[in-house]
């Protein structure tokens, strides 16, 4: 799952990275409206924590935009307010769900999950099946035939990547970004560590180098 967190209170905003990435998410932050509204416009995002006072752009603008192309992701709006009023307004706008700071990180985590939940229970289905490889991704499971492969979470997290994505060439900086967060500043080369592990475990004919551009997951022919 990819989450894109609207926040300009950039110590919260990278708290909350942290936490989530450490519950599994693929997280990215954004700290103002427009560039928020353009990252959340392109579709690629399972939820968005979005903060309601912003820089450049509201947030409520940004719902409201969001619904009017027609993007259905859910939005979990967050703000230092508190009222009916503003509560209705964001609820208005199109928002699925409502927390006023300062909120509980346990309480934000189960309205996350919450609301990934109610998507997932009219979306598409989280297992693919690539040959014999299957990944629940919401079960966060992995098996090659009748076998489970154990996988740590960034292990997992890589192959979510490729596996959502499957015959498509997903490139070095795609996977750094979306797993390692827009904090990471070590070796880009840590891709190709995971790289490697997962051939090991799940088998090397199913992950391509694609020279220069990154790699892609296909079946073995």
């Amino acid at each position: 799952m990819r989450l894109l967190i609207v926040e300009d209170e950039k110590r919260l905003a990278l708290s909350l990275a942290k936490g989530l990435t450490a519950e599994g998410y693929a997280v990215d932050v954004v700290h103002d409206g427009i560039d928020g509204l353009h990252r959340a416009s392109e579709g690629t995002y399972d939820l968005v924590v979005l903060d309601i006072m912003l820089p450049g752009m509201n947030g409520y603008r940004i719902c409201a935009m969001l619904r009017a192309a027609g993007h259905d992701v859910p939005i979990l709006m967050l703000t230092a307010k508190d009222g009916e009023y503003d509560e209705a307004e964001g609820l208005d706008t199109g928002a699925d769900d409502y927390l006023t700071k300062p909120f509980s990180y346990v309480v934000l985590v189960a309205r996350v999950k919450a609301l990934l939940r109610r998507r997932g229970s009219g979306g598409p289905s989280p297992v693919h099946t690539l040959g014999d490889l299957k990944v629940d991704t919401a079960a966060r499971r992995v098996f090659r035939g009748d076998d489970e492969v154990t996988l740590t979470t960034k292990e997992f997290a890589v192959l979510e990547q490729l596996v959502t994505r499957a015959g498509e060439v997903v490139s070095k900086g795609d996977i750094l970004e979306h797993v390692w967060d827009f904090a990471y500043e070590g070796d880009p080369n840590i891709v190709e560590v995971y790289i490697s592990t997962l051939r090991r475990k799940l088998g090397a004919a199913l992950i391509k180098t694609v020279r220069g551009a990154g790699y892609r997951l296909e079946a073995p022919r």
